[in-house]
């Protein structure tokens, strides 16, 4: 059994598909709140996947979830909408009761996502509470694989499609941080969730920290020329001083319920994050996609401009 935390965010609802499709049994733990919407993952309802109501707040109720479980993928995060009080909850405090229920329940391995350059005395929250995470991790007393990747891209992610929405809602310029030279190292969903299912059978991933990316490194004013090509939105790059970016950024979050650019976007942008090229393929066996190669099959094809509008009214997304 595979117990999967955060199965309804963007790479949890695409593991689980993943872990049904190769016949895993899986568990997976949702707040009552994500039962009710009417729009549910495809694997919902299906013989393999259990879904049990509930938070992981919940000593005794996580305690019965890992019953009977052998791997823990742990995805639950506020990566791109949590201020640092709701990442320090969300992710750091969450680890604690899981790992502890974990440890009771003699889970074999928990297996976690982090990012790039985490490291707990990073000076931009995002990093900072990863690196705290891989370090609560480490000392959990469970076998352990830390998987450390690049930013991730596909049909739903809170990256590229936002830069795309950006893009749609100003037809003359757009506003990037900074001179634009920083290297990302980007990474497709499909290509992240072969890892993360292949680390179950590698014996020399346990007990690691892996760091993985895609086929290339790219800067970030050539990552949204790309995305202006393959979109047919071409527009005026305007370097804009990060720290200017940020006032906005909050100004926004003040008057809207979501704002497009958030600060974990501008502190994933403040320097290079990129790890060794061959790494996804010699750790885990997975030949990673090309960016451009992946984005010509849906950013030409959506409305972006509806969807920044009802992304930006939409609720903010809560603590369970």
């Amino acid at each position: 059994m595979i117990f999967v935390t955060g199965a309804a965010g963007f790479i949890g609802r695409t593991l689980v598909q993943k872990l049904v499709d190769d016949g895993h049994r899986v568990r997976v733990m949702l707040p009552p709140r994500l039962l009710k919407r009417r729009r549910q993952p495809g694997w919902m309802g299906h013989e393999l996947v259990e879904v049990v109501p509930g938070v992981l707040s919940d000593e005794e109720n996580l305690y019965r979830a890992l019953t009977g479980v052998h791997v823990i993928f742990h995805l639950e995060n506020a990566q791109w909408w949590g201020r640092p009080r709701n990442l320090e909850r969300v992710e750091l405090v969450g680890l604690r009761y899981l790992a502890a229920a974990a440890r009771t329940a003699r889970v074999g391995r928990l297996i976690t996502l982090s990012h790039l350059g985490a490291s707990p005395s990073s000076a931009y929250p995002i990093l900072k509470v990863k690196g705290q995470v891989e370090e609560g991790v480490k000392n959990s007393g469970l076998a352990y694989t830390v998987i450390r990747s690049g930013l991730v891209f596909g049909p739903d992610d809170a990256f590229i499609n936002h830069i795309a929405m950006m893009l749609a809602t100003n037809p003359f310029l757009f506003l990037m941080p900074g001179s634009g030279d920083v290297v990302i190292h980007p990474i497709y969903i499909d290509d992240l969730v072969a890892a993360l299912v292949n680390s179950l059978s590698r014996i020399d991933t346990v007990d690691s920290v892996i760091e993985i990316g895609g086929a290339e490194y790219t800067s970030l004013h050539d990552l949204i020329r790309t995305i202006m090509r393959v979109g047919r939105m071409g527009r005026f790059v305007l370097s804009v001083p990060p720290y200017l970016l940020r006032f906005t950024t909050g100004f926004y979050s003040r008057i809207l319920p979501r704002s497009l650019m958030t600060p974990q976007w501008l502190d994933l942008l403040a320097g290079n994050h990129t790890a060794r090229l061959g790494n996804l393929y010699d750790h885990f066996g997975v030949r990673p996609r090309r960016l451009e190669d992946t984005l010509v099959l849906y950013l030409p094809k959506r409305r972006w401009f509806w969807r920044a509008l009802g992304y930006v009214l939409r609720r903010r997304p809560r603590e369970n």
